[in-house]
């Protein structure tokens, strides 16, 4: 179309009016083809000149990066583009005349969590720049599976790992306690003064005996299979509940709590007993993430066919490598942490058809969200009323 356009341009003086009109039209159909191939793209495409000026977009990218109007017709992209960590980036990359490929940002809207990534690459043309390309594509599902894969994997070690190593450890944890309770009783009949101290040490040792098996007893609890008994749920109750389970122990903390809990909740078919450690699990997180105290938000909403739990605090948040290794086993941010308690999270949750999704930044406090279907309880079948045609 270029060599077409750049021949009649030659000829122009040579054409009449019909030709110039045929010619026109050949170029607004060849442009509004254009638009079409870049609007039906999944990916975002914005092109700016040299000095960074929006010159086009299609509406992929008006979806995917969030935008506010311009202010005029040269405005350039990095104050369209309406977000802190984008816009500064595309500046510095364009002014740098710098070439980027799939830069990853998170991007947090109405409580749900996007992974874009762009690329911000230079539009070449007789060996001159003539402009720049910003390609964004999201790839939040991309991301989630192979997030799902990489803790499918880990469950699978654990499973192989921990099931044997826990009941090797805890028959000679057993054979410990019993023979803690027979020093014990020796103890009790000598009247010696070394005794209260011989006492003292071994209640030292019961105590880590004791934590060494609750540590066992949830590694065995990982690795078998669960049996959910799924019932008619309401998810607002046990919320409540769990809450007013932990209120002593915010209040100590210097926790604030905010409740905000959706009226227009249906019932869940959940297990009541499995999903309370759920719930536990992540307001403890909460709390630990909190140690000068701070405020914990556990909301519920209905979103279409799905129901979606959010427990925030304003913690000290994690980076990204935490944030990408949170749900693995053993991997723990704590001193006394098993490593574990978010692998049951997610494992619960993924036996309840739901999933669950982290969004996290170091100083500002992290935002837990689990999704989970809404029952289809109805059945709207095709009515028919015996006759055929």
């Amino acid at each position: 179309m270029r060599r077409f356009v750049e021949r009649a341009l030659h000829k122009l003086s040579k054409l009449d009016l019909d030709q110039i009109r045929n010619i026109l039209a050949d170029l607004a159909l060849e442009n509004e083809r254009l638009e079409v191939v870049l609007d039906s793209m999944n990916e975002g495409v914005f092109v700016v000149d040299t000095e960074g000026v929006l010159l086009l977009n299609n509406k992929a990218g008006e979806r995917l990066l969030p935008l506010h109007s311009s202010e005029g017709e040269n405005t350039r992209i990095w104050n369209v583009i309406d977000d802190e960590h984008i816009a500064p980036f595309v500046e510095r990359t364009i002014l740098d005349q710098d070439s980027v490929r799939d830069r990853e940002f998170t991007l947090e809207s109405s409580g749900s969590v996007r992974v874009l990534s762009i690329s911000v690459l230079p539009l070449v043309q007789n060996g001159r720049i003539e402009g720049t390309l910003l390609h964004i594509e999201d790839i939040s599902e991309r991301r989630a599976k192979e997030a799902r894969l990489r803790r499918a994997e880990s469950l699978a070690s654990l499973t192989t790992l921990a099931a044997g190593v826990a009941h090797e450890i805890k028959n000679p944890l057993g054979s410990i306690g019993i023979h803690l309770q027979l020093v014990n009783k020796v103890l009790d009949r000598s009247s010696s003064a070394e005794s209260e101290s011989l006492r003292e040490y071994l209640d030292i040792i019961a105590e880590e005996v004791e934590r060494l098996n609750g540590i066992v007893v949830d590694f065995l609890f990982a690795v078998r299979p669960m049996d959910i008994q799924l019932q008619d749920s309401d998810l607002n109750s046990l919320i409540e509940d769990m809450v007013e389970f932990v209120r002593y122990e915010l209040q100590e903390a210097d926790i604030r709590l905010t409740l905000d809990l959706d009226e227009r909740m249906p019932s869940l078919r959940l297990d009541e007993k499995y999903f309370k450690q759920v719930l536990i699990n992540l307001i403890k997180n909460a709390i630990h993430a909190m140690p000068e105290g701070g405020e914990l938000r556990v909301a519920s909403e209905r979103r279409g066919d799905e129901v979606l739990l959010r427990v925030s605090d304003t913690g000290v948040g994690m980076n990204d490598e935490v944030i990408h290794k949170i749900f693995e086993p053993y991997y723990t941010t704590r001193d006394n942490g098993s490593g574990i308690g978010l692998t049951l999270v997610y494992k619960i949750i993924r036996e309840h058809m739901g999933d669950i999704a982290v969004m996290s930044e170091e100083g500002k406090g992290s935002t837990f969200t689990v999704s989970l279907p809404v029952p289809q309880r109805e059945q709207h079948l095709i009515g028919w009323n015996g006759e055929q045609s």
